[in-house]
């Protein structure tokens, strides 16, 4: 049987443990070098107090001297043996860790690679002075930014790359990449021909994916498009302009991004997957918020570049066990929040952009800094777990077109009173995501998000006069 198909054995496939053994590992590999590297050390203290975030978060390789004692204590604590571009490396499969190289050149090495958007940007917030390795272009640049002798700390940045050497500069792809990328920024979001948003679909993939996948392969492309989709969305949230603004003062960027979370109609859910599957994402756990909340999601991963998303769409019970994200579902004349929210804003891959970037930060910090110097509110969590904290920053809301809100009404989809209100007050938009992983959590909590989409239903917020 084509396990793509077969729902029951979809929703079983990926159940995922917390990883204790793992985190400590980690965690004192990553304690013990910030010991024997000060300037890493004070970088790490500006993460939390400046940016709400945790150095351990933005790591993303931890190389130390080989030893029989390291390497069996790696693999007691699930990490397995892979190769990249002739190198080993140790990944942890079911949690969300750094990967661990052994070095066996040397008695003492030590090092650690953060990672970050762009080097550039961190050697000049930092003042570093050693030379950046990889031209401008180059699917894989870094700095060794305060070297002690064994004990070296590195700011990287990879686009769809995941060796350990410096590949082979390409300027033609440099330049190539650079021409694609910008396209894709100033790509058309709003279709005013009479095809509707499914040729719009279409004409975006034909225009600007496939093109970009032919001249730089699928995962520099999809490298390059959620770059251009982080920037839409940013341009359209006042908390991620302000996170984004703390982080770019640090020259990190949003390397720390956890998942990105697309809207979909039912009518456009099976195109939308198989965009992601054209960028080279894999299917991944199926997420159900339980009958009462009517929606549910799929998450998808690209291996090679990380990137998560998490695709939401009405749903029913009955429709979980069926091959959704492949088949189209029928439309529907009644919606749920997730179908009203893109009737009211349009697709997240169109018109709308994410509903919001989730990224990995020290949950407390984030919260009180946010609320003490830009007065933007964190929502009570939705999940509030040792290992698995998560909570929206008060949603951006959004003018609604007055087209869309009589399409809704000609449809008896919203009230007149409904209609009034979102013409006069807008409707939630957008937000930023706090999260905390624990223990190497990957997975979601389905309680959680379900009551939280529930308070951010369009309809159940109201602007009171």
């Amino acid at each position: 049987m084509d396990k793509r198909n077969d729902g029951a054995a979809a929703l079983l496939e990926f159940t995922w443990e917390r990883q204790p053994e793992a985190e400590r590992v980690v965690r004192d590999l990553v304690g013990e070098f910030l010991q024997r590297c000060p300037e890493a050390a004070g970088l790490a203290e500006r993460m939390r107090v400046e940016t709400g975030t945790r150095f351990v978060d933005w790591v993303g390789w931890i190389g130390v001297a080989a030893s029989k004692q390291i390497e069996e204590r790696i693999r007691a604590a699930g990490f397995e043996a892979r190769k990249s571009g002739g190198a080993v490396h140790f990944v942890q499969p079911q949690g969300v860790f750094p990967r661990v190289r052994l070095f066996e050149d040397a008695d003492s090495r030590f090092e650690v690679a953060i990672k970050v958007d762009r080097v550039p940007d961190f050697v000049d917030a930092q003042e570093i002075g050693q030379r950046i390795e990889g031209l401008p272009g180059s699917v894989y640049r870094r700095v060794c930014a305060w070297g002690h002798g064994d004990v070296q700390p590195w700011a990287e940045e990879r686009h769809g790359y995941t060796g350990f050497e410096l590949p082979p500069h390409d300027s033609r792809r440099a330049r190539v990449w650079a021409d694609h990328l910008m396209k894709l920024r100033n790509r058309p979001r709003e279709d005013e021909s009479d095809g509707g948003d499914a040729r719009f679909f279409n004409d975006t993939v034909k225009q600007f994916i496939d093109p970009a996948i032919a001249d730089l392969g699928r995962d520099l492309a999809c490298d390059a498009f959620f770059a251009a989709e982080r920037e839409y969305w940013q341009s359209r949230n006042r908390a991620a302009q302000f996170q984004k603004a703390r982080q770019d003062r640090l020259g990190l960027g949003w390397a720390n991004h956890d998942h990105h979370t697309y809207r979909c109609s039912r009518e456009h859910f099976a195109r939308l997957i198989a965009v992601w599957e054209r960028l080279g994402f894999e299917l991944r756990e199926r997420f159900y918020a339980g009958a009462e909340a009517g929606w549910g999601a799929q998450i998808c991963e690209q291996p090679t570049t990380g990137i998560i998303t998490f695709n939401d769409v009405d749903l029913s019970p009955d429709e979980l066990v069926n091959d959704f994200s492949h088949e189209r579902l029928p439309e529907r004349k009644e919606l749920g929040t997730v179908g009203l929210w893109c009737a009211l804003h349009g697709e997240s891959f169109l018109q709308a952009g994410m509903h919001h970037l989730e990224c990995q930060f020290d949950f407390e910090s984030l919260k009180q800094q946010m609320e003490r110097e830009a007065g933007i509110k964190v929502m009570k969590p939705f999940t509030d777990f040792p290992y698995l904290r998560q909570a929206f920053t008060e949603g951006e809301r959004w003018p609604v077109n007055a087209e869309r809100l009589e399409r809704l009404l000609a449809k008896g989809q919203i009230t007149a009173e409904q209609a009034k209100q979102f013409r006069e007050n807008g409707a939630i938009g957008s937000h930023l995501e706090n999260l905390e992983r624990n223990e190497g959590f990957k997975g979601f909590n389905q309680k959680g998000v379900s009551e939280i989409i529930a308070k951010t239903d369009p309809r159940k917020n109201v602007v009171r006069a």
